[in-house]
């Protein structure tokens, strides 16, 4: 009897520990960068160009227009990605864009809101793409599970920007 309280005691203290993490961290930072051995004003370009997408996000599935602003910020797209397969419809909202500089671009896809903010530059004709990444969830659970899994995110963000210089630099 007395190990089954231990073990029930054990548990109880890691479910509480996982409820309160959606309390204490309301959002999951991370950073990933690389190096394009690209002049700006091509990898800017290329980067921002919509058809260009599914080559360095092999998940995406379809891309889709919504709203198309002749200043890009504002711009709002449908993008339905393959995640392991289920199809996962999301909104993507361009809410900063300087030429040659930044992109930040908003996602809504389902309970994950993530905001991807791009900044490049360039030294010696090699351009640098810094990703700084914010997640947040509608969902409490949602909320409590992002903290644990930064490492994927930010590695699968990673991946990304490696896809992307490698079909920028053929």
């Amino acid at each position: 009897m007395k190990t089954i309280k231990i073990i029930l005691g054990i548990i109880t203290a890691l479910v509480l520990a996982f409820l309160a993490t959606g309390l204490l961290v309301k959002e999951t930072n991370y950073t990933a960068q690389v190096s394009v051995n690209k002049p700006i004003k091509e990898v800017f370009k290329t980067f921002n160009k919509t058809e260009n997408i599914k080559n360095w996000i092999p998940e995406v599935k379809s891309f889709e227009i919504v709203n198309n602003n002749p200043g890009k910020t504002g711009s709002i797209y449908k993008i339905v990605v393959d995640n392991q397969g289920q199809e996962i419809e999301m909104t993507e909202k361009v809410i900063a864009y300087v030429e040659n500089q930044k992109v930040t671009l908003f996602f809504d896809a389902e309970n994950m809101l993530k905001t991807d903010d791009y900044v490049f530059t360039e030294k010696n004709g090699i351009t640098t793409i810094t990703l700084n990444s914010s997640c947040q969830s509608d969902s409490y659970i949602m909320a409590c599970m992002f903290p644990y899994f930064k490492g994927t995110f930010q590695e699968q963000d990673q991946t990304y920007l490696n896809n992307f210089k490698a079909f920028v630099e053929k």
